[in-house]
C-alpha cells in the first residue's frame, strides 16, 4: 500500500505535534519539581560568589525544597538549611552584622558565601557537599584517612549514609537543573 504525499505530510505533522506537546508537558512537570524560586537572589549571590546558579538551586532543592521556614531536627534553618553557628562563622568572615536565616535573601547570601568558602577549602565537589552537610571538620578527618580518600583531597567513600545520600541527591538535582534550564 502506497501512501500519498499528503497523507505522509499529515502523519508527520501529527507526530511532530504529539512530540511537541509531550516535550512541553515534561518541561512543565520538571519546572514544578525543579523550580527556580527566589531567582533574583540566587542569580545575584551566585554571581557575587562565582557559583553556578544551578548548583545553588540544587542545594536549596535538596535542603528545604524551597521552604523559607524549614527547620531541621538538628537546628538548620531556612532555604539552604544553615546552622546558626555556621551563619555566625560566615558573618564573622564577611564582617557583617549577622543573618536572619528565615529571610530568603539573607539565607541565600549566607549559604552562597559558605559554599564559596568551602569551595576554596576543598577541590572535590563531593567533599564540598559533604562538608556542607556533615561539617568541615568531619570531612577533613575523612580526607586524612586512607579508608575514605586515596590522595587526601578527594573523597572516595563517605562513611555517613545520610551524607552520602545528600551528596548524590544534590548532584542529581544539579544535573537535572543543567539539563532543564540549559
Amino acid at each position: 500500500m502506497k501512501l500519498s504525499r499528503k497523507k505522509v505530510k499529515s502523519t508527520i505533522l501529527i507526530a511532530t505535534a504529539i512530540l511537541l506537546v509531550a516535550a512541553l508537558s515534561a518541561a512543565m512537570l520538571y519546572s514544578v519539581l525543579l523550580p527556580r524560586k527566589f531567582s533574583l537572589y540566587v542569580r545575584m549571590y551566585a554571581a557575587e560568589y562565582s557559583l553556578e546558579e544551578e548548583f545553588v538551586y540544587a542545594v536549596i532543592r535538596a535542603e528545604s525544597n524551597f521552604n523559607v521556614s524549614a527547620v531541621s531536627g538538628a537546628g538548620a534553618v531556612g532555604l539552604m538549611q544553615i546552622m546558626p553557628a555556621t551563619a555566625d562563622f560566615v558573618s564573622a568572615m564577611e564582617a557583617n552584622e549577622g543573618y536572619d536565616l528565615f529571610d530568603a535573601e539573607q539565607n541565600i547570601a549566607c549559604g552562597c558565601a559558605y559554599i564559596f568558602y568551602l569551595n576554596k577549602r576543598f577541590c572535590d565537589a563531593d567533599a564540598l557537599l559533604a562538608a556542607y552537610n556533615a561539617g568541615e571538620g568531619r570531612v577533613q578527618n575523612w580526607l586524612a584517612k586512607s579508608d575514605y580518600s586515596d590522595d587526601g583531597e578527594t573523597l572516595d567513600f563517605i562513611p555517613f549514609a545520610e551524607t552520602r545520600h545528600y551528596v548524590n541527591k544534590v548532584k542529581k538535582f544539579y544535573k537535572c537543573y543543567k539539563i532543564l534550564y540549559f
